[in-house]
Order: structure tokens, then sequence, then C-alpha cells
């Protein structure tokens, strides 16, 4: 039934949490995995815009070196996602965007032909947890295709 999926990821908890909900599709017939990662250079410029404010220091030198060091630990991880989840038996494509992430989650399911979107209900930013997982929101709203969000549980979940 879902036999490509689009598991977008920030390496949050809730995440990784989804990524278990991924794995657990292989037995429903899922053959191919997407794993989409979306940096929001705008939301990195606006944290170096509150410190630039704080220590009253310019830091737009510095934004080319956090992107680059930000891709390259996400890379890290994509690869190490890709392998376990090649070991699993999947068919894998890793995607890494910059824009924001709903919208182009939604654009590459679209472009991707993905049966299923598998996301976490909340990402990693704390800011972002106020919204109630803005992010998720969007793609169950304007997403075309059926989406999977799994409940984020916090620390107490059991």
């Amino acid at each position: 039934m879902f036999k490509k999926i689009l598991y977008p990821t920030d390496f949050s908890e809730n995440a990784i949490k989804a990524y278990e909900y991924v794995k657990k599709l292989k037995e429903a017939g899922t053959e191919e995995v997407i794993i989409i990662h979306i940096y929001d250079k705008k939301k990195i410029n606006a944290l170096w815009e509150i410190r630039e404010m704080i220590d009253l220091e310019p830091v737009n030198l510095e934004e080319k070196k956090v992107i680059e060091k930000l891709l390259h630990e996400t890379c890290g991880k994509l690869k190490k996602t890709e392998k376990e989840l090649r070991d699993f038996g999947f068919k894998v494509k890793l995607i890494v965007k910059e824009g924001e992430p709903a919208t182009e989650i939604i654009k590459t399911a679209e472009e991707e032909n993905v049966s299923l979107i598998v996301v976490g209900e909340k990402g990693e930013n704390a800011i972002e947890h106020l919204f109630l997982g803005a992010t998720s929101v969007k793609i169950v709203r304007d997403s075309k295709v059926p989406v999977l969000v799994v409940k984020y549980g916090g620390q107490n979940e059991h």
C-alpha cells in the first residue's frame, strides 16, 4: 500500500520516534524510503541576529561557516540513517534542501510521487513547540498524500 515513503528528519527525539515507524512499515510492504532534511537559512540567520544583538558583534561573516558545519554534521547523520535503512532492506534516497520545511517536504512528496509521509509531531526547535508542531500541521493540511504523524510523547512516555 505504501511502497514509497518520505521521511523528513531534523534528528529531534520525535523524528527519531518517527524513524521507528518507518522501519515498521517494511512489514507492511514499504520498499523505498526517501530521507529528507530541510535547513531553514532564515532561522539560522535569525539566531545569529539575536546573538549579534546580545554580543554586540557582527556575525554575518560566520554564517557560511555555521551552515557548512551544520550541513557536515547533518550529512554524517543522514549517511548513518541511510545505511541502517539499506541494511534493513529498503531502497533509500537522501535529499537535503534549503527552504521552509513544510513547503519543501510537500513539494518533494509530489515530485517523488510518494505514497506516504511519516513525520514527527514536533521538531527540534523549542520555539516551534509553542506552535504545536507548526511544520507537521502544515504538512497534514496541505499534503495531497497521506501523512502519518507520530505523536510527541516527551519525557513522560512509557
